[in-house]
C-alpha cells in the first residue's frame, strides 16, 4: 500500500513499545482467553533455544512479573514479553471478531505489527525482537537511557542544542507536550537537570538500551544482515510506519527499514493524525498499560474517535473486558463471541465468576446436557427407550438379568478387574492432546495445565465431562474441587479411583 493511498480506515490496531508491559494484566487475560498461552507456547521453544529460558516462566511463574526486574535480571526477556503481549492482544482481540483496517506500532512494536499483518512468522519475530537486543550488547560503551520530557519536540531539540552532544537525540515525538530524550545515562543527566531548571518534568522510560539515537549506528548493519536471512512474506493488513512516516510497501526490504530504526526518531503524534485523516475513528491498543491509548487521546481531543485500551488493569478491572464491549456495542466486534462470563454474568467481576466456575462449572454443564438431551428427544418426538433397539439383544440369552442368579456368562461387574493407571493415563493423554491440538509429550505426569499449559478452567471442565461420557463415569458431587485436579497426574487418579470403585463398577463397564 503506498503512501498517498487512498483507502479509509476505521479501525486502527496500534501495539506499544518500550514501557508497554502490565504482567497483572496479561495473567488476568491468560485465565479467560486461551489465544494467550498458545502465543506464548510458540514463543517458549525460541527462548529456550537463544537463552535456555522459557519467557513463560519468567512472565507467568510465581509472583507478579514486573517490567523493571525483568530489565534488571533479562533485558531479552523485556522485550519479548512487550512482543508477546501484544501479539496475544492481537489474537484476542481477532479471535472476538475485530478487523483492524491498519496496524502501528509504537518503536518495538512495529515489529509487533509486522509479525501481525503477516510479514515474519510469530517465531522469527521473536528472533527480530532478541537480535535486536544481542547487537545492542555487542556494541561496547552503550550505556544510555531514555527520558520522557513534559515539552515540544522544538523546546527539546533546543534543549539538546544546549547540552551539545552528537549521541543525544530526539527519539520520540508522542505529542505536543511530550517528548522522549534517548542518549549515553551520564548526558543525560544534565539533560534532566536542565529541564528541572526550566520547570518541565521528567520521567524515566523503562527500557535497556537508548533507542533512536546516534549510538546505535554501529549495530544496524549486523542486524540487518540477521534479519535479511528471515523469510519475508507479503503483508495481509496495511501497516503503517510511525517511524517511517509511510505505509510499508511490497517492495520494500524490511530488513533494511527495520535496521533504520535504531537511529530514526518515532513520531507518533504524526502517525496518529495521519491516521485520523485516513478515516480511523477507533484505536484499540494491543498491548499493556494503555499509555497509548491515553496519547491518542490527547491527540484527538475534541473528535469522535475512541481510543481503547486492552492488557491494562485499569481502576481494579482488566480494560479488555471493557473495550471488547464497546466494540461489540460499535458493532466491531462479534456480539456472540463475548467471553462465558460476559455472557451468563456480565455484572459479575470476571474474578468472582472464574472462581465459582472452577468450582460448579462441572454442575452447570451436566445440568445443561442431561435438559438438552431431553429437549432432544421431546423435539424429535423420540421415546424413552434406549438409543439401541431391544432386537439387537439376543432374544434367548438374559444378559439383562443380574449376575447375581449366576446362568449369565459374562461376569458380574464387581468382578471386573481393576484398570491399570500406566494404560489410564496414556488413553487420557491423547484424549488431552486431540481436544486441545497440543503434542501428547507435553502431558506429563506433574504438567500444570492452566499454570503450564494455560487450559482454562472452562476447557477443563468440558474436558472432564468428556472423560466422564467416555469411561461411564457417574456425575461428580458438589463437593468436587477442579482446582484439586490441575495436573494429568491428579486427573489420572481421580478417574482411576471412580473406575475402581464397586459402586461405580456398573456403568463403568456399560460404557466401555
Amino acid at each position: 500500500m503506498s503512501s498517498n493511498s487512498a483507502v479509509a480506515f476505521q479501525t486502527a490496531f496500534l501495539f506499544p513499545g518500550q514501557g508497554g508491559f502490565d504482567g497483572a494484566a496479561l495473567r488476568r487475560a491468560r485465565g479467560l482467553h486461551p489465544q494467550v498461552q498458545r502465543v506464548f507456547d510458540r514463543l517458549d521453544p525460541i527462548t529456550e533455544e537463544l537463552y535456555s529460558r522459557r519467557v513463560s516462566d519468567l512472565i507467568f511463574g510465581p509472583g507478579e512479573a514486573d517490567l523493571r526486574d525483568l530489565l534488571d535480571t533479562a533485558p531479552w526477556a523485556s522485550q519479548v514479553a512487550i512482543y508477546g503481549a501484544g501479539l496475544a492482544a492481537y489474537e484476542i482481540l481477532t479471535a472476538q471478531g475485530v478487523r483492524p483496517d491498519v496496524l502501528a506500532g509504537h518503536s518495538l512494536g512495529e515489529i509487533t505489527a509486522l509479525v501481525a499483518a503477516g510479514a515474519f512468522s510469530v517465531e522469527d519475530g521473536v528472533r527480530v525482537v532478541a537480535q535486536r537486543v544481542a547487537v545492542i550488547e555487542r556494541q561496547s560503551g552503550i550505556d544510555g537511557r531514555m527520558v520522557a520530557l513534559t515539552a515540544s519536540a522544538e523546546r527539546t531539540a533546543k534543549l539538546l542544542d544546549l547540552v551539545d552532544d552528537p549521541l543525544l537525540a530526539v527519539a520520540t515525538e508522542n505529542h505536543d507536550e511530550q517528548t522522549v530524550v534517548s542518549g549515553p545515562a551520564g548526558v543525560l543527566d544534565r539533560v534532566v537537570a536542565i529541564a528541572g531548571q526550566l520547570g518541565l518534568s521528567a520521567i524515566e522510560i523503562d527500557t535497556p538500551f537508548p533507542f533512536h539515537t546516534p549510538a546505535l549506528a554501529p549495530a544496524a548493519p549486523e542486524f540487518a544482515d540477521y534479519v535479511r536471512k528471515l523469510d519475508q512474506h507479503p503483508l495481509q493488513r496495511p501497516v503503517y510506519s510511525p517511524i517511517l512516516q509511510r505505509y510499508y510497501e511490497p517492495g520494500d526490504v524490511l530488513a533494511d527499514l527495520l535496521a533504520e530504526h535504531f537511529t530514526r526518531p518515532v513520531r507518533f503524534a504524526a502517525a496518529v493524525r495521519h491516521l485520523h485523516q485516513a478515516g480511523a475513528t477507533v484505536f484499540v491498543e494491543a498491548g499493556g498499560r494503555g499509555a497509548l491509548s491515553k496519547l491518542v487521546g490527547r491527540l484527538t481531543t475534541g473528535s469522535a474517535v475512541r481510543a481503547l485500551p486492552t492488557l491494562a488493569v485499569l481502576g481494579g478491572s482488566l480494560a479488555l473486558d471493557g473495550s471488547l464491549q464497546a466494540l461489540r456495542e460499535a458493532g466491531l466486534a462479534d456480539a456472540g463471541r463475548g467471553s462465558l462470563a460476559e455472557l451468563l454474568a456480565p455484572s459479575v467481576p470476571a474474578e468472582v465468576f472464574a472462581a465459582y466456575w472452577s468450582e460448579r462449572g462441572h454442575l452447570v454443564l451436566e445440568t445443561i446436557r442431561t435438559e438438552l438431551d431431553a429437549f432432544r428427544k421431546e423435539s424429535a418426538g423420540a421415546p424413552e427407550a434406549p438409543a439401541e433397539p431391544a432386537a439387537a439383544e439376543p432374544a434367548a440369552e438374559p444378559a439383562a438379568e443380574p449376575a447375581a442368579a449366576g446362568q449369565g456368562p459374562a461376569p458380574a461387574a464387581s468382578d471386573a478387574p481393576d484398570h491399570d493407571r500406566g494404560t489410564l493415563f496414556a488413553e487420557l493423554r491423547t484424549l488431552y492432546a486431540e481436544a486441545l491440538e497440543y503434542p501428547e509429550d507435553v502431558f506429563e505426569d506433574e504438567v500444570q495445565l492452566e499454570a503450564e499449559l494455560g487450559v482454562d478452567s472452562v476447557k477443563q471442565v468440558e474436558l472432564l465431562s468428556r472423560v466422564s461420557s467416555r469411561y461411564g463415569l457417574p456425575p461428580r458431587d458438589s463437593g468436587f474441587r477442579l482446582a484439586e485436579y490441575n495436573t494429568m497426574g491428579r486427573i489420572t487418579d481421580f478417574v482411576l479411583a471412580q473406575l475402581n470403585d464397586p459402586s461405580a463398577r456398573g456403568s463403568v463397564t456399560a460404557a466401555r
